[in-house]
């Protein structure tokens, strides 16, 4: 048994013990902060895609905190993650759902995290290079949300969207084989640039968010912003000329065309651009019918070769903080 069935079936037992006793769940809840809350995004936008009848909300842990939804309670599920499990907001966020009498799902690496006391079931992920794909926070909730959107009213396309968890860890390694040479590529363009947009849709959009504000901004200092492809043409794309730079995410799936868009234009108007293509890195090869939900775990694999060989050749260590746990904020 793989750590994301076990990790599955606890769940499923504790929604079977409330289903006895009458409470049916109507509401999912993600709850988190930065990178965490990123990870989060697709299986939100899943369950918003593809219930009838559950509520689906993602929220940063301290407005949680402060604008509780009035909704929650029994019927709710609520997950949370937080890398090093001590995360304040998290911690509190947790509380107030505990309070509320909701069911409480938590996600660390930390095996002694502080957050874990006040979970009905705490999962410790993998990490680093050598983790499996789908054993990252990601995954790990993208697979619990399959598992309550079948309990609760059924999912047509459950068994390929498990037969894509099983294939997605050969589909990332070979995708991140394919763009070795544009990933050191781009990082001899772009060392000297200050200022990037990340754009995408669907699923990935929470990636374009994430790789913006952690990935360029928090581990690189430098200015950053990300754009729903399918806002672009409202307002932001006012900015393109040829000096500036962006970053699109093409998805293989339904929102794909929003993407294609984008970069149709960029084609005409910009000049320093690069697409990370899901389709042309192989992300194809997995159901059409869930494809697009597995494209941001695709494209985090990718886009952490793509800042791990920015900060190499600008020799500003991934790990590098100014504030961030060194000052009181």
């Amino acid at each position: 048994m793989n750590s994301i069935s076990i990790h599955t079936k606890a769940l499923v037992k504790m929604l079977m013990a409330r289903a006895e006793d009458g409470v049916q769940m109507s509401e999912v809840f993600f709850v988190a902060c930065g990178g965490s809350l990123v990870d989060l995004y697709p299986s939100k936008f899943f369950l918003a895609s593809e219930s009838r009848l559950l509520r689906s909300d993602l929220y940063t842990a301290n407005e949680f905190v402060h604008a509780v939804p009035r909704v929650l309670g029994e019927r709710s599920v609520v997950i949370f993650c937080s890398h090093s499990g001590a995360t304040p907001e998290i911690v509190e966020a947790l509380k107030v759902a505990k309070a509320a009498g909701s069911l409480t799902v938590s996600l660390t690496y930390n095996e002694s995290s502080d957050f874990a006391a006040f979970s009905d079931n705490n999962i410790v992920y993998e990490w680093g290079d050598e983790a499996s794909v789908q054993n990252n926070p990601m995954a790990i909730t993208l697979a619990l949300s399959l598992e309550i959107l079948q309990h609760t009213e059924g999912y047509a396309n459950y068994h390929e969207f498990q037969e894509a968890l099983l294939k997605i860890d050969d589909v990332v390694t070979a995708a991140r084989n394919k763009a070795g040479e544009r990933v050191l590529t781009f990082a001899e363009a772009y060392q000297n640039e200050k200022l990037f947009y990340s754009l995408s849709s669907g699923a990935s959009f929470g990636l374009a968010y994430g790789f913006a504000i952690c990935s360029l901004m928090e581990m690189q200092r430098l200015h950053a912003s990300a754009i729903h492809s399918g806002e672009f043409f409202h307002g932001p794309f006012e900015i393109t000329d040829k000096k500036t730079n962006f970053i699109v995410l093409l998805n293989e799936g339904r929102t794909r065309a929003l993407d294609e868009r984008v970069i149709v234009f960029l084609k005409r108007y910009a000049k320093n651009y690069i697409v990370i293509d899901a389709k042309e890195l192989g992300l194809d090869v997995l159901p059409d019918s869930v494809v697009e939900y597995f494209n941001p775990i695709l494209f985090y694999s990718v886009l952490c070769d793509y800042r791990e060989a920015l900060a190499k050749i600008r020799n500003h260590p991934l790990e590098t903080r100014r504030y961030m746990g060194k000052v009181e904020y």
